[in-house]
C-alpha cells in the first residue's frame, strides 16, 4: 500500500509541474475528483473562471493516444465529448473540459428514467458509426478477443478469487457454452462500438444532452453490445419490462430491418457474454488492483446471468451452475468480509 500510495502522490506532484510549466495553464492545487476501474485518476483545477480536469493516465497500462483519437473520431460524427486542451503522450498526463458533477447515473430516477434511457439510446447508433480513427481501424471483438474476455471469469472468479474446484462435468459445460455464447455474439452484424456505455461513464450536460466519457476501449463488435451495457448496467435495476420497452423501442426506431424475436436473442447473448467478463473483472480488480469495492457489485451481475441464462434453454444448465455453485459462495465471501470489518 505505501508503495502504491507514494507513486500515486509522485505523479500527482509530476502532473502539477508539466501544466504549469508545459502547458498554457496555471494550477494552484489538484483536487482528486475520482479514479476508475482503471488506472486513471481525474483532478480538477480552476484557471481563471474556468474548470479543467486533468487527468493522470500511466502509460504502461493506459493509451491517451487511443483516447484522444476516439474522441476525435467521436466529435467529427456529432457526438458531446470532452475537448483536449494539452498532452503528454510520454508522460501520460492530458487536460480536457469539465464535464460537470452530473453523473447519468446519478441523475436517474423513477421520474426521469423514460426520458433519459431513450436519449442515451439514441447515442449509440451514432457511436455505431465509427469503426476508425486518425490512428486507424478499431480492433475487432472477433472470436480470439471474446475468448479473452469470456475466459476471465474462470480464471479471477472462480479459481483466484472463489478457489472453487469444478468437476470435469462443469468445466466441459462451461467450455461449451462459453462456445456457443461467442458463436451468438460473432453472428451479430459488426458496428462501431464504446464498450463500457453504462451510465457512469454518461454525464449530463446543459439543457440535458448526454456527455460521453471513458471510450478509449472502442472496438467494432455487436450490434446489441452497448445497449445492453446501458440497459442490462452493472450498477442499476430496473424492473424488466421496463427495460424490454425501452429495448423495443429503441429496436423499432433504427433496427427494425431485424426481426425482433432476433434482435432480442443477441441482446441477450450479448449481456451474457458482457456479465460473464464483468464478473472476472470485478474480482480480477479486487485481486490484483487493490479495489475491493467492485465485489459488492458481483452478485448484481451473476443474477443478470442466472435470470438470462434460465431463459433460454441451451443455457439452462449454466443458469443453474451459477445460482447453486457460484452465488452463494460469492455472498458467504461478502459476508465474512463485513464480518471482519
Amino acid at each position: 500500500m505505501k508503495t502504491a500510495l507514494s507513486f500515486k502522490q509522485l505523479r500527482k506532484q509530476q502532473l502539477h509541474t508539466w501544466i504549469n510549466h508545459n502547458t498554457d495553464f496555471e494550477c494552484e492545487t489538484l483536487d482528486i475528483v475520482s479514479g476508475d476501474a482503471g488506472f486513471r485518476r481525474y483532478y480538477r483545477f480552476f484557471y481563471g473562471d474556468r474548470s479543467i480536469i486533468a487527468v493522470d493516465a500511466p502509460p504502461k497500462s493506459e493509451d491517451t493516444s487511443q483516447y484522444i483519437a476516439v474522441g476525435q473520431s467521436y466529435r467529427e460524427q456529432g457526438l458531446k465529448v470532452p475537448e483536449i486542451y494539452a498532452y503528454d503522450l510520454k508522460l501520460g498526463f492530458y487536460l480536457q473540459q469539465d464535464f460537470g458533477n452530473k453523473l447519468f447515473s446519478e441523475m436517474l430516477s423513477e421520474d426521469s428514467c423514460d426520458e433519459l434511457y431513450p436519449k442515451a439510446l439514441a447515442n449509440i447508433p451514432v457511436i455505431q458509426h465509427c469503426l476508425s480513427t486518425a490512428k486507424g481501424p478499431l480492433p475487432f471483438h472477433d472470436g480470439a478477443f471474446v475468448d479473452r474476455e469470456l475466459g476471465l471469469f474462470n480464471d479471477w472468479l472462480l479459481e483466484q478469487y472463489l478457489q472453487l474446484t469444478l468437476t470435469s462435468a462443469e468445466e466441459k459445460m462451461l467450455a461449451r457454452i462459453f462456445e456457443q455464447v461467442k458463436e451468438s455474439c460473432l453472428m451479430q452484424p459488426k458496428v462501431g462500438m464504446h464498450r463500457d456505455y453504462h451510465s457512469r461513464n454518461l454525464m449530463l450536460l446543459e439543457n440535458d444532452e448526454i456527455g460521453v466519457i471513458d471510450f478509449q476501449d472502442a472496438v467494432v463488435g455487436p450490434i446489441t453490445y452497448d445497449a445492453v451495457s446501458l440497459l442490462r448496467d452493472s450498477y442499476q435495476d430496473w424492473p424488466k419490462e421496463k427495460v424490454q420497452q425501452w429495448l423495443k423501442s429503441w429496436h423499432e426506431q433504427y433496427y427494425a430491418q431485424y426481426p425482433w424475436d432476433e434482435f432480442k436473442m443477441w441482446f441477450d447473448c450479448a449481456g451474457m457474454q458482457r456479465q460473464i467478463k464483468i464478473a472476472g473483472i470485478f474480482a480480477r480488480l479486487c485481486l490484483r488492483d487493490n479495489k475491493p469495492s467492485f465485489l459488492a457489485d458481483i452478485p448484481h451481475t451473476l443474477n443478470y446471468l442466472i435470470d438470462v441464462a434460465g431463459q433460454y434453454p441451451a443455457y439452462v444448465e449454466f443458469s443453474v451452475f451459477v445460482r447453486e455453485r457460484v452465488l452463494p459462495k460469492v455472498l458467504q465471501n461478502l459476508k465474512l468480509k463485513k464480518h471482519e470489518a
